[in-house]
């Protein structure tokens, strides 16, 4: 599972927006700073320039965060792309939170029998992680399982390659294991990752609990906004 080509913005408006209620503009103390200035706070890149949320900002945008959904909507004003190449299992409970996402996926309809399929087609990132004794029979058809599934896909490919007979591109499909990568390019914001992360991190499926928390952990201010206790 890969996260890339990771974008954030979206952080001057939402705080500015953040104070419209009580009309306090005044007291916000988010700023552009230079960018040899010492690296004394943490910062975002914005246009090139560097852009700190300041400690009177930071207290109320935690305050409304932990006072509930309602009062935390400068979060859905903060806006993520990235590309996410992950198993179809995986994005089948990804969908569960596409409220306010939008996400463009490669496709399987198209480009399904274009190249040769192989275990790398595949989420094996804890395959070697399985654990089995060594006299365990599962092991051994486990491995040959995996083996003969990739096999047939890699066999219907070919013969509808070789035949244009869409039969073979039909069975294809019905035998792709819900463990084949597809990667989609997602905007959403941080509101949707904080519910993913409330609800996600102590997932049993480790491409929730690790991958996608850790990559969570790699935001701008992260550990203020989405982690906060």
């Amino acid at each position: 599972m890969k996260f890339e080509e990771t974008e954030v913005w979206g952080f001057e408006h939402a705080l500015r927006g953040m104070r419209n209620p009580l009309e306090s503009w005044n007291k916000s103390d988010s700023h552009y700073r230079d960018i040899d200035e010492p690296e004394d706070e943490e910062k975002i890149i914005i246009n090139g320039d560097y852009y700190a949320i300041g400690k009177n900002d930071l207290e109320l945008a935690q305050r409304l965060i932990k006072a509930g959904d309602p009062h935390r909507k400068f979060l859905r004003q903060i806006f993520v792309s990235v590309d996410i190449t992950a198993p179809i299992y995986w994005w089948k409970e990804f969908d569960t939170y596409k409220v306010g996402t939008v996400a463009n996926s490669t496709s399987t309809m198209h480009k399904l029998a274009s190249t040769p399929i192989t275990k790398g087609c595949f989420e094996m990132d804890d395959y070697s992680d399985v654990r089995f004794e060594e006299d365990d029979d599962a092991y051994g058809i486990l491995n040959e399982q995996w083996d003969r599934t990739i096999y047939n896909c890699e066999l219907l490919r070919q013969k509808y390659n070789e035949t244009k007979d869409k039969c073979y591109w039909k069975e294809l499909i019905r035998l792709l294991p819900e463990s084949w990568l597809q990667t989609r390019t997602v905007t959403m914001n941080y509101e949707n990752i904080l519910n993913m992360i409330t609800y996600r991190q102590n997932h049993k499926l480790i491409e929730w609990s690790e991958s996608f928390i850790n990559w969570t952990k790699s935001l701008p201010y992260a550990e203020e906004l989405l982690f906060i206790k």
